[in-house]
């Protein structure tokens, strides 16, 4: 099972938030998930990123690949170097 970490889009249109969730990559960006470690909200000045680090790192330990806007956000947030 290849695990993914990576945006789940909400909101309205013209409006988006997003979930940082663990998926398995064979299910839909929007489907079924593991997990919710955090938040990221674009529509805000300053970006907003909430993500749980210790669920992050966990989640990375055991082999989940984080996407490259996800790879970002944990950058920004210094989570990863």
């Amino acid at each position: 099972m290849a695990v993914k970490i990576r945006l789940r889009r909400m909101g309205a249109k013209k409006a988006p938030f997003y979930r940082v969730v663990v998926a398995d990559s064979r299910y839909p960006r929007d489907g079924r998930f593991i997990e919710e470690i955090g938040t990221y909200d674009p529509m805000k000045s300053e970006d907003n990123i909430n993500i749980d680090a210790e669920a992050a790192q966990k989640w990375i330990a055991n082999g989940a690949q984080p996407t490259d806007t996800v790879k970002v956000l944990l950058k920004k947030s210094g989570i990863v170097k």
